[in-house]
């Protein structure tokens, strides 16, 4: 499920929460671009006991886009077998998918700041949805999120 909304710093943002459990989450928020070779990006893991945050994402026009994949996944709602996995091209955003009977889909975000440093940290939370229509949905709000389409109402 997600929720398409203005940030609390009345920019842009989708909030996905999961269908199984609602207190976990994610959040893509406080979007900005330094040229339009990229745009940044807030992404918050939410769950109960853990909130994590990486404050600058980056997306580049080169990196496979995050929402090409969900695309994709939704295409495939009636599911595939294994683990399909996407990673922005600095490593500090990856979204693993699965899919489970009864046409559900798995989404496990990881932050991982600075990827590289020996002292990093990473946190991950899972959101379950319907593999067909929220995917879908879900897809089309990343889309709207990280190409800077309309602004939503606020409440995020």
């Amino acid at each position: 499920m997600t929720t398409p909304d203005v940030a609390r710093s009345d920019g842009p943002c989708v909030t996905i929460r999961c269908q199984d459990n609602p207190a976990i989450g994610v959040e893509f928020s406080d979007r900005f671009g330094f040229d339009q070779d990229s745009v940044h990006y807030a992404v918050e893991l939410r769950a109960p006991g853990l909130t994590a945050r990486v404050d600058e994402v980056v997306a580049r026009i080169w990196d496979s886009d995050l929402y090409a994949f969900l695309e994709e996944l939704a295409a495939d709602y009636r599911g595939w077998h294994g683990e399909r996995t996407w990673h922005n091209n600095d490593r500090d955003l990856t979204v693993s998918a699965v899919f489970r009977s009864g046409g559900h889909v798995g989404l496990t975000w990881t932050a991982r700041p600075w990827p590289e440093a020996q002292a990093g940290w990473s946190a991950s939370v899972t959101t379950w949805s319907e593999a067909g229509e929220q995917l879908a949905s879900l897809a089309a709000d990343i889309r709207r999120f990280l190409t800077g389409g309309p602004r939503w109402p606020a409440g995020c």
